[in-house]
Parts: C-alpha cells; sequence; structure tokens
C-alpha cells in the first residue's frame, strides 16, 4: 500500500511500524511538545503533498492532533483504536504496538474534518448522545470507544465526541447504524 501524504507520528517506533506496514514518508514530534520548527515542516509537507496525522490514542497523541490542526489547515487524520495498539506485555499503548493489518486498516479510513466556517450543523443532538448511552450512563466510556472504533474517529470523552462527530461529518444514518451494531454487540454478549 503506497501512501501520497506524508504520515505524521510520535516518534522513530512509529515511524519503523508505519514502514513495516506500507511505503510512507513520516515526519516525527518527538513528543507532544511540539517545536515551531515541527510545525513548518507539517505546514510544508501538507502544502506540497498532504499530511495524515496518525498518533497514539492517548491523551498526548489528542494533544498533538489539536496542536497540528490549530497550525495547519486541511490535515487528513487516522485513528487507531486503543485495544490495536496496546503492547503485549499490555504496560504500553502506541501505533508502534500494533500490527501491520491495523495500520493498513487506519490508514484507509482517512478523514478529512471541515474546515472552520464551512460546517454543517451536526445533527447528532446531545439528546441523541444520551439517550444511545454515550453519555450519563454506566457504560458510557465503553460505548463511546466502540463507537470511535465503528466510525474511525478515535476515542473521545463526552465532551469532545460532538466535536468529532461534527469536524468527520457524521451523518445520522452512520450514527444510527452505529449504535445498532452496539446495542447488538450487547444483547449478544
Amino acid at each position: 500500500m503506497d501512501i501520497k501524504e506524508i504520515i505524521v507520528v510520535e516518534g522513530k517506533d512509529d515511524t519503523t511500524a508505519v514502514k513495516r506496514a506500507v511505503h510512507a514518508d513520516t515526519i516525527e514530534t518527538n513528543g507532544s511538545a511540539i517545536s515551531e520548527e515541527t510545525i513548518r515542516h507539517i505546514q510544508h509537507a501538507q502544502d506540497v503533498r498532504g499530511v495524515i496525522v496518525f498518533t497514539d490514542p492517548d491523551y498526548p497523541g489528542r494533544r498533538i492532533r489539536a496542536i497540528i490542526e490549530a497550525h495547519v489547515a486541511g490535515v487528513k487524520h487516522a485513528f487507531l483504536p486503543k485495544k490495536k495498539a496496546i503492547a503485549k506485555n499490555g504496560k504500553s499503548l502506541g501505533i508502534e504496538h500494533a500490527n501491520d493489518e491495523d495500520i493498513r486498516y487506519a490508514l484507509s479510513k482517512v478523514y478529512t474534518p471541515q474546515e472552520i466556517g464551512q460546517e454543517t450543523p451536526c445533527p447528532i443532538t446531545l439528546d441523541d448522545l444520551i439517550a444511545a448511552k454515550l453519555l450519563s450512563h454506566p457504560d458510557a466510556q465503553q460505548r463511546r470507544e466502540r463507537l470511535g472504533e465503528l466510525l474511525n474517529i478515535g476515542s473521545t470523552n463526552g465532551k469532545q465526541l460532538v466535536k468529532r462527530l461534527k469536524m468527520f461529518q457524521i451523518t445520522e444514518k452512520q450514527f444510527g447504524e452505529a449504535i445498532a451494531k452496539i446495542n447488538q454487540e450487547e444483547r449478544n454478549a
């Protein structure tokens, strides 16, 4: 699988894992303290070839995404579910622990968020999230994680969920189908 865009990852081990799975070039942020020079490299990459942000499914990874998005318009995003990024020893989390198939799948499901000012209203309301047991429910966190996997929008907390659904233009139909699948999985468990 050849990737035209340059993939932004957190570190060298992530680069190794990505290059093992696909043919691609990477830029490493070297952690969540992204330098101005790195932002300039990412902006240049976006201007020349486009960029896919592919960070770890944890708080520092989300922070890196937010910093890049604030400085570089139009970047794409690929997400890996937490359970696909856990080390065999269960003690660490990161893209470097994912298998090649999961990396390829994540990179095949890339999203481009709407530009600010061009956003369409999110059809999914707060009441919809509560009714879907994604907020104010004992299983809300697990259900949000599964929703993030099914929609390929990454793991979120309740506050981020509405933003992520809007950012990636998730339709009522996509949302409804994912919730139906989660409900069916719970019934079958």
